[in-house]
């Protein structure tokens, strides 16, 4: 498996749609960050696709190695 790039050391803010189903880029080459946009062809990793519950502000991890994706565990502080 690759190693994917940390975009940046931080979460991402973002609100979220009741019912709406969004794809989480996991390889951190997303130009669409913190969603994917396709660019993980050929790394070995995938995005993470995730529906949402309720229509609610959420915390995206930035960092890419969060031990919970698609959402921030505070791994970035360790980085």
């Amino acid at each position: 498996m690759t190693t994917p790039i940390s975009p940046q050391k931080a979460p991402y803010a973002v609100a979220v749609e009741a019912g709406k189903k969004y794809f989480w880029c996991a390889c951190g080459r997303s130009a669409k960050q913190p969603f994917c946009d396709s660019s993980h062809k050929g790394t070995g990793l995938s995005p993470r696709p995730f529906e949402a519950a309720e229509a609610k502000q959420v915390w995206l991890c930035g960092c890419k190695h969060t031990k919970t994706p698609p959402f921030c565990d505070g791994t970035h502080k360790s980085l």
